[in-house]
């Protein structure tokens, strides 16, 4: 980038107006470059070791497909697709993580689907786990306890099969812009 295009402040309080149209600016050039950047982030999955039987990118990939071919609405696949994006930064909290990373892209209703998603998961392996598969219980009465158990159910839960044919990144990539352009305030 050339530096004609950089604010030159050291300190927030010395910022010129110049220097926060060229800051704006830059921010813009980010805002576009979006999209892309979560589907890099995306495939950074693929390396990341889970002990699934399949990697995090293919299980992402996975549970956007059975969504998309669920006929679910956009914003939906778009959450299967980064429900687990977290993982690249927190192994136990990855849930919440996604979720705030995902919070201004979904509806109330999605966020609240990510941010609780591996407590709900629980109910389909807690039990062979040593866990307390029916954790989920304590969001019973939640307004979206029954979407998170569905999402769980139908597409998070089922995207493990080796042999499942995924559609590829690529697919997901027009959605992806639309999504992150139908909201555009960071």
């Amino acid at each position: 980038m050339n530096d004609s295009n950089i604010a030159t402040f050291t300190c927030m309080d010395d910022g010129t107006a110049e220097d926060w149209r060229r800051f704006y600016a830059v921010k813009q050039v980010g805002r576009e470059q979006l999209p892309g950047r979560l589907l890099s982030m995306l495939g950074q999955l693929e390396d990341k070791p889970d002990g699934s039987p399949i990697n995090g990118y293919a299980h992402s990939l996975q549970t956007a497909t059975l969504a998309y071919r669920d006929d679910a609405d956009d914003e939906t696949v778009f959450m299967a697709l980064f429900h687990d994006i977290g993982q690249l930064l927190s192994e136990e909290n990855h849930a919440a993580v996604s979720a705030a990373v995902l919070k201004p892209y979904l509806c109330e209703k999605n966020h609240w689907v990510v941010k609780h998603h591996a407590v709900f998961q629980m109910y389909h392996y807690g039990a062979a786990a040593g866990l307390d598969h029916n954790a989920r219980e304590l969001y019973r009465g939640e307004p979206h306890f029954q979407a998170c158990a569905d999402f769980c159910e139908k597409y998070d839960q089922r995207a493990f099969d080796r042999n499942f044919n995924n559609k590829p990144l690529e697919f997901f990539a027009p959605l992806v812009e639309r999504m992150v352009n139908i909201h555009p305030a960071d």
